[in-house]
């Protein structure tokens, strides 16, 4: 098959709007794609078929609207599948072990398709999701990082804040839902620390504490191979977290200082991503202060004139494949 017939395999959940601007620049450029959703495909009717071939996984995926020939896939944008859950009737145990099964056995497989170009390989996003690691990464290729403890340890935490000049924020390491005393899930936004207010909870499991960054703005940096899409954010009021209310942003093009591209480009390159979506905070005096790197994070939602170029980007990528 031509390399121009060859399609982009589009890996998430039908709702995902990010995933839908690339896809609809790519029906522009009549670029075949298909998309798949493999924790709800393979629960509606479809079917995995794979053998090993001498460069990866070939075979085919069923679902009840085409086939997915796995060796002629020129591109992987992975985005955010469904996870799988076990079919009526299958619980407990057996229920337990099928999504294991379907997790090692469906991502190993989409993970190993030949002569083909990931945006970005999955076991890469996964690598590149711990905030420590990408603290150290940061660190070493260049890019100013946060005083950062990361702790179990209540007196350790409480003398950290207490020597911080411009005082000290928690954050997450991993962003999920925390159920409150009725049950319902919340959102944990990173928040100031009162250094009294550090209890022996701190000791339960690891907790993330940084200086307080004296930002003036924020900037979201979203790379896609050697191009650089830098946005300053401005808040209405004040928030730690911009995350909060998007109703009260306002976003502007930013430069990119050369050596915070340089620092960019070489953090790609350890965690061997051609995509992320970088945070910064940046101080009156211009200094860029590294935050942390979503290597799957979300763009959709700015102005079309800041969306459209990135999504140009990550098509031209998907389009050319492999050199």
């Amino acid at each position: 098959m031509s390399k121009r017939h060859r399609p982009v395999l589009v890996v998430t959940n039908l709702l995902d709007e990010t995933a839908d601007v690339v896809i609809r620049v790519l029906n522009a450029r009549a670029v075949p794609v298909a998309r798949l959703d493999p924790g709800v495909d393979l629960r509606e009717g479809g079917a995995l078929a794979a053998t090993l071939g001498p460069d990866g996984m070939q075979g085919h995926i069923t679902t009840v609207t085409r086939r997915i020939e796995l060796g002629d896939v020129r591109s992987v944008y992975w985005r955010r599948p469904t996870a799988y859950t076990p079919p009526a009737g299958l619980d407990g145990a057996a229920g337990e072990w099928a999504v294991h099964q379907f997790r090692w056995g469906m991502g190993g497989v989409l993970a190993a398709l030949p002569r083909c170009l990931y945006l970005n390989h999955p076991l890469s996003n996964r690598t590149a999701e711990y905030k420590p690691s990408q603290l150290a990464v940061a660190s070493r290729v260049g890019l100013s990082t946060p005083a950062t403890l990361i702790t179990t340890d209540p007196q350790q935490a409480k003398e950290f804040c207490t020597a911080q000049r411009d005082d000290a924020i928690y954050k997450p390491l991993w962003t999920s839902p925390y159920p409150d005393a009725e049950g319902r899930a919340r959102t944990v936004w990173v928040s100031a620390v009162d250094p009294d207010d550090i209890t022996d909870a701190v000791s339960v499991c690891p907790h993330l504490f940084q200086a307080k960054v004296p930002k003036e703005f924020d900037v979201r940096l979203t790379a896609v191979g050697d191009k650089l899409f830098a946005v300053r954010i401005d808040i209405d009021g004040s928030h730690l977290d911009w995350r909060k209310d998007y109703s009260k942003l306002h976003y502007a093009a930013e430069p990119v200082p050369a050596g915070v591209a340089g620092g960019i480009r070489a953090y790609l390159r350890e965690f061997g991503l051609t995509y992320g979506a970088f945070d910064f905070a940046v101080t009156g005096d211009g200094r860029w202060t590294f935050i942390e790197c979503n290597a799957n994070g979300q763009w959709a939602w700015f102005p079309e004139e800041i969306r459209d170029p990135i999504a140009q980007a990550l098509a031209d990528q998907l389009q050319k494949g492999l050199s």
